[in-house]
């Protein structure tokens, strides 16, 4: 399984294409298995950047989150075990969102594909893959 990155899952939705091409030959595998996976809080956060006017969604958030959905994308839900242990990512930067989706990610030990420069130098053993390359 691999849980996109928020700017990640604006890039596949809203464009511009700025996947590279080893990113989107593995979330084209992961798709046809059904494992692409997207964190709860990926859809709070574009809600926050939409409220806040520095982005737009082509729907609602709601909207958003549920045609996102009935495309394919598997939501991974927030619990207690994921917020604690995004409390106890050291080295990570402290962006709330970002722990946040770590976390899911290390929670149902899946990789994770993002763009952030600051997650991809992160020293842990998660798996990421740098959705530019």
């Amino acid at each position: 399984m691999i849980v996109l990155d928020t700017y990640v899952l604006l890039w596949m939705d809203l464009g511009p294409r700025k996947f590279g091409r080893e990113a989107k030959r593995i979330v084209d595998r992961a798709w046809t298995r059904g494992q692409v996976a997207i964190s709860a809080v990926t859809f709070w956060e574009a809600a926050l950047l939409q409220t806040k006017g520095r982005l737009s969604l082509p729907a609602s958030a709601d909207e958003w989150r549920n045609e996102l959905l009935a495309a394919g994308f598997v939501e991974l839900a927030l619990n207690g075990a994921i917020a604690i242990r995004a409390v106890d990512l050291n080295g990570l930067p402290d962006d709330p969102a970002d722990r946040l989706i770590v976390a899911t990610a290390l929670h149902h030990r899946a990789a994770l594909v993002t763009a952030d420069e600051k997650l991809l130098a992160w020293t842990h053993p998660l798996i990421r893959h740098d959705a530019r390359a």
